[in-house]
């Protein structure tokens, strides 16, 4: 399964927790495999990530008509202000995300790409990520199938500290970022820090 869907899911003042038991319910009632479901921490809050994978487009588009298509996506229209749902590829070299316990805190970062980028971006990466994984884990990298070129990275840490020691260390030594690498991203990025729900096969 190499195929994901990335939903985010704004909510209402407090209202990821609300939200959680509609969302488990719908995943659990639809196609594909819950990764994992997080809600943000720093960053944009009030906001509900969940990733899903499947095993060809067709498949993941299904769900997202699904979607589109309900009086109420997601189960908890309720407690939500906004909705969106982007489509990625994993980056070649990455095996499938996998559940367990690897957090609780997770990053979620995106880069805007050169429109050229997505090739040249993928080949640093493959080159680099077995040196930066001995500092920290990555969950999954994984480029946009639709929207602006992108690279979505989710990296999970035992805790903030372990996050900017992993971070600075690499950079330290210098395995990190992959040598070349800025050069085919723009200065649009963005990071978010999001903890698991109840539900999240990724703790």
């Amino acid at each position: 399964m190499s195929y994901y869907e990335l939903a985010t899911l704004d909510t209402v003042i407090f209202g990821a927790g609300k939200a959680a038991p509609g969302i488990e319910a719908w995943v659990a009632a639809g196609e594909g495999r819950l990764c994992g479901a997080w809600g943000t921490d720093i960053g944009t809050l009030n906001r509900v990530f969940v990733l899903r994978a499947f095993d060809d487009p067709a498949q993941m588009y299904a769900e997202r008509e699904r979607a589109l298509r309900s009086d109420d996506p997601f189960g908890c229209t309720q407690h939500l202000v906004g909705l969106s749902m982007e489509s990625y590829r994993a980056l070649d070299f990455l095996p499938a995300v996998e559940p367990g316990t690897f957090g609780p805190v997770y990053e979620f970062r995106t880069y805007r790409t050169k429109i050229n980028g997505i090739m040249p971006t993928m080949q640093k990466w493959r080159d680099a990520i077995p040196e930066r994984e001995t500092y920290s884990k990555l969950s999954v990298a994984m480029y946009g199938l639709d929207g602006v070129p992108r690279l979505t990275q989710i990296w999970p840490y035992a805790d903030l500290a372990s996050r900017s020691k992993a971070r600075a260390q690499s950079v330290a030594d210098g395995k990190w970022p992959p040598k070349g690498g800025p050069d085919w991203l723009s200065p649009d990025m963005t990071s978010q820090i999001a903890m698991p729900l109840p539900f999240s096969p990724m703790k």
